[in-house]
């Protein structure tokens, strides 16, 4: 029996709409070319893999005006598809509780003062949110 379909993408989905996102429509080998130095994957590796995201919706695909292969874009947008990923890990990792998230993330990140300085203003920011 085949494993259901997860609501976001695998790890090298990700890599894949990440390059997309970055660089705007391109092809296969373009998205190949990119992968290569931290994956070493074949061009109809990363052509199979395309094929499945857009059949899954995350991807669009259109015929190059040279008729020469296809272009790909991203369907899915940066902000929805980052937030339904931490949404999901709050859920399943920290049982929905986005304080012991963070209280997670704040205990294994070393962040500088800079970092610190930028986390207190937003956190300053949000409780200003909630009391208007």
């Amino acid at each position: 029996m085949p494993r259901p379909t997860s609501k976001q993408p695998t790890e090298l989905e990700l890599e894949i709409i990440k390059i997309l996102w970055r660089d705007g429509p391109s092809t296969v080998r373009h998205v190949r070319e990119q992968l290569e130095p931290f994956r070493e994957l074949a061009h109809n590796s990363v052509m199979t893999v395309m094929g499945i995201m857009t059949d899954k919706g995350y991807l669009r695909r259109r015929l190059q005006s040279n008729g020469s292969g296809y272009l790909y874009t991203a369907r899915i947008r940066r902000n929805a598809t980052v937030r339904g990923m931490l949404s999901d890990l709050v859920d399943r990792a920290f049982a929905g509780s986005t304080m012991d998230a963070i209280l997670q993330l704040l205990d294994t990140s070393d962040l500088d003062t800079e970092e610190l300085t930028q986390l207190r203003r937003e956190l300053d920011r949000k409780a200003k949110e909630r009391d208007s």
